[in-house]
């Protein structure tokens, strides 16, 4: 419960928490390995650390003469758009540093919503064109929230409306490998190094530059570093203190683990339905199409830490069979399609909004999992990177001097601030809904005679909640398309809305209040503890048509 409601409160509270810091300038579930691509090897300013503390004096302008020197760790979604956009500019030498040998075709598909895509559109027009050959509309399509056990829908989500209404384009998807492709191939050649991560760095405390320590050993100086190396980020731990991994990591156990599966598939409604969440108690299952008659499903299970190394002796298919059993055929349908060497699984980590650790230090900054991990329930882990690196960029692109680099970072931190939390907040809340506050929809039933499914508080709530979602929804798809150039302090209309129709999910949503608010209702023991009040309605004249046609239950 409570992990449930700091997440909503999130969305609306790190806005007033951070708003008077806000500067503005002139003006998104898999591995994320992609396509080989020949690399230089390190070849910068590298040099064996015999004193991490001796820096080449440079001077404070930044011109095409003296470039500022940009490292980026990680080459990510959002390190290879930053890369790519920096590139372009005379007044940058940008270098990023790798830690894996060579990149390999590998990982699935990713979501790009309309705020991100309408980010690339406006920033690097030729990248957007490359994207959109390869490109799977979703949001065009129909898209919603289903009855796991009646295969009916529950609630659609209007992702068009919000994107036509901005001219904005449809959310859709695209193979990881391919979209990084398309970035290795505009970035010159040599900026990209492989095979050596950074394990820490160290800043000049006496004038300009940081090195990067390398896994060899090596070093490698610029004028700024920047951590977009994942969750489980060198650089974020260095700039914090703290571990790379565990308890005082500051990551967490979302207390979910998937399995995730891609495939080729004949589905009865391609190319009407993009993608269709089956939701039921402790679990939901999610079927997406991603383009040139491929589809990829997900399989959420509420699981203690440390449930992906479960048994599955009989195969995958068939143990994830068994734990769906009774809900729609299209689940089991296209698991009965999937190969065992087709299906992946991970836990899920993500990460508390950072609202008091920083995101800058000195002349490094952390950009998109290595400072706002979340939930990949709204698709915008990959989405918010790319805003971070529109924001670097413009920070960074604009610097006249180096003097002026840590404010230009901390400007970057103000103007994402709000946005990013408020999505890590939406992401989590999603997922503990779903999961934890969801059950099959009580529902009555008038065939053969009155049938009451599901009369539990659980059921009825859920019920209660279908009205409602859609407005949710509707909000939350405002929001993220309305922000995507962080120019402002905070979007009171949608605050606004989050404060009152998130606290109406919540006051029903959460298991204690929600009982509360069934039982004054009397719902569920009206129902359960009324014997023969199925007859009474089938036997009561003009009673079971009143029913039959009531739109509550």
């Amino acid at each position: 419960m409570f992990y449930r409601t700091n997440a909503l409160l999130t969305v609306v509270a790190v806005a007033f928490i951070s708003s008077n810091n806000v500067g503005v300038s002139a003006f998104a579930p898999v591995a994320s390995d992609f396509a080989v691509r020949g690399v230089s090897p390190l070849s910068m300013v590298a040099s064996v650390p015999t004193d991490l503390r001796s820096f080449s004096k440079v001077s404070g302008a930044v011109n095409e003469e003296n470039p500022l020197r940009v490292l980026i760790s990680g080459a990510g979604v959002g390190g290879l758009v930053l890369a790519r956009e920096l590139s372009k500019n005379k007044h940058m030498k940008v270098t990023v540093l790798e830690k894996t040998d060579e990149f390999k075709r590998f990982g699935g598909p990713i979501q790009l919503a309309s705020n991100a895509l309408q980010v690339m559109k406006d920033m690097d027009r030729p990248i957007y064109d490359l994207i959109m050959d390869k490109f799977t509309f979703t949001g065009d399509k129909e898209n919603g929230i289903k009855d796991g056990i009646r295969d009916e829908w529950y609630a659609k989500f209007d992702l068009a409306g919000p994107a036509e209404a901005r001219d904005m384009p449809y959310t859709g998807v695209i193979e990881r490998p391919d979209l990084q492709q398309i970035f290795l191939d505009a970035i010159p050649d040599g900026v990209v190094q492989n095979g050596d991560g950074i394990v820490s760095y160290e800043t000049n405390a006496d004038g300009y530059g940081v090195k990067a320590v390398m896994e060899s050993g090596n070093t490698i100086e610029g004028d700024v570093l920047i951590g977009a190396d994942g969750i489980w980020s060198q650089v974020r731990a260095t700039m914090r203190d703290e571990p790379v991994r565990g308890d005082k990591s500051g990551a967490s156990y979302s207390g979910y683990t998937v399995y995730a599966g891609e495939l080729d598939y004949d589905s009865v409604d391609n190319g009407k339905v993009g993608y269709k969440v089956y939701i039921g108690p402790g679990q939901y299952f999610v079927i997406t199409d991603i383009g040139n008659g491929r589809y990829q499903w997900y399989a959420f299970l509420a699981r203690a830490a440390g449930a992906i190394k479960e048994e599955t002796p009989d195969g995958t298919n068939k143990y994830l069979g068994n734990i769906f059993e009774g809900w729609a055929p299209d689940i089991h349908h296209i698991l009965d399609a999937t190969q065992e060497d087709e299906i992946q699984q991970r836990d899920l980590y993500d990460r508390p909004p950072s609202v008091i650790k920083p995101w800058t230090k000195g002349p490094v900054a952390l950009l998109g999992d290595a400072v706002h991990a979340m939930m990949p329930n709204l698709g915008q882990g990959g989405c918010q990177a790319i805003e971070d690196s529109m924001v670097l960029a413009q920070e960074l692109g604009s610097l006249e001097t180096r003097d002026d680099l840590e404010d230009r970072l901390k400007t970057y931190r103000s103007r994402r601030l709000i946005r990013s939390a408020a999505v890590q907040g939406l992401s989590r809340f999603a997922s503990d809904i779903i999961i934890r506050g969801f059950d099959t929809p009580a529902k009555i039933v008038v065939d053969g005679g009155v049938k009451f499914q599901n009369f539990n508080y659980a059921g009825i709530v859920t019920k209660m909640l279908q009205p409602i979602l859609p407005i949710f929804f509707l909000i939350q798809f405002n929001f993220l398309y309305e922000g995507w150039r962080n120019e402002s302090a905070i979007d009171l209309k949608a605050t606004l809305g989050f404060l009152f129709v998130g606290g109406l999910i919540l006051l029903l949503a959460t298991s204690e209040i929600g009982e509360v608010g069934v039982v004054l209702f009397g719902l569920d023991e009206l129902v359960q503890n009324a014997p023969g009040i199925e007859e009474l309605i089938e036997n009561a004249p003009g009673l079971g048509e009143v029913v039959q046609n009531a739109q509550v239950f």
